[in-house]
């Protein structure tokens, strides 16, 4: 096969084994397709003297996607979206011309010994979609289609890929798949955009016989079929899409123009960013 891209994460405590790995950016590429940003973090076991909420915190120019594995978040935000996610479902927050939003432990999972794993993923807008309205948008766990394939359980959370298609709305070429391997699993990764990446969260797989360890992006040549193979179980995510360019990225803003990371920078400073409702915290503007 064609020389495969390893890109090692970042690795960051945020506090109480709280453990977030970051594959992109990366100083090798910026973005897999329309993919800029990819957090891994956990699992990790929190209890009652634990916090790990977020606070509401700004976007604009960009799509969050996250996904979880196990635990559950509860999504606020300034669109008036309250949602709780849980693990399979796919929730996708257009931020566009500008959105807040926070992310806490449901209230009645607070006192107890709880479990936290998973993604999120930061997808680029086209540009003539940076300003658009933003929107958030949960789709269930029951609504993506799943199938069986090589040993291994595949769930097309956005775009399509292996014969199934995602109800999930994208603005550009996009692709996520959760493959659940079992141990030996064996099956052609197929190619379904142009740009493709693999990364395990648990264990490490083969790539036409080359040994990708765990926590590591592999990205894929252009157009290739390699043959994914799992010594163990694991759980691994296949993402990308079509490239949509060079973006700047300023703590949680992306642009296609400096100048809108400029702009939003001083709305959050003079809090001129729509509020969430309920919510009185706020993360301040990082020191430029």
């Amino acid at each position: 096969m064609q020389a495969l891209e390893l890109i090692a994460p970042r690795e960051h405590d945020l506090g109480g084994g709280f453990r977030v790995r970051r594959l992109l950016p990366s100083a090798q590429r910026q973005a897999v397709g329309p993919f800029l940003f990819f957090d891994h973090f956990g699992p990790v076991t929190a209890g009652p003297d634990d916090n790990h909420d977020v606070r509401p915190h700004p976007h604009i120019g960009l799509a969050t996607v996250t996904y979880l594995f196990e635990g559950a978040l509860m999504h606020r935000d300034s669109t008036g979206a309250v949602q709780r996610i849980a693990p399979g479902a796919i929730n996708w927050m257009t931020a566009g011309r500008g959105i807040v939003h926070s992310e806490r432990t449901p209230d009645e999972l607070r006192a107890t010994v709880r479990r936290s794993h998973g993604l999120q993923l930061w997808v680029a807008l086209p540009e003539a979609h940076e300003q658009d309205e933003p929107l958030f948008e949960h789709t269930p766990a029951s609504a993506i289609p799943e199938l069986r394939l090589g040993g291994a359980t595949l769930r097309v959370l956005v775009g399509a890929a292996f014969g199934a298609a995602s109800p999930v709305r994208a603005l550009s070429p996009t692709l996520f798949v959760a493959l659940d391997c079992s141990a030996g699993a064996a099956l052609a990764v197929a190619d379904a955009a142009r740009e493709r990446a693999l990364y395990s969260v648990d264990a490490g797989f083969e790539l036409d016989g080359v040994a990708v360890p765990p926590f590591t992006l592999a990205v894929l040549a252009p157009g290739s079929a390699p043959l994914l193979r799992t010594p163990a179980a694991a759980r691994i995510a296949l993402v990308g899409g079509a490239p949509l360019g060079q973006r700047f990225i300023v703590w949680n803003f992306v642009a296609s123009r400096r100048e809108r990371i400029i702009a939003a920078q001083e709305d959050w400073a003079a809090q001129r960013f729509p509020p969430v409702p309920g919510e009185t915290e706020f993360i301040p503007l990082p020191a430029r």
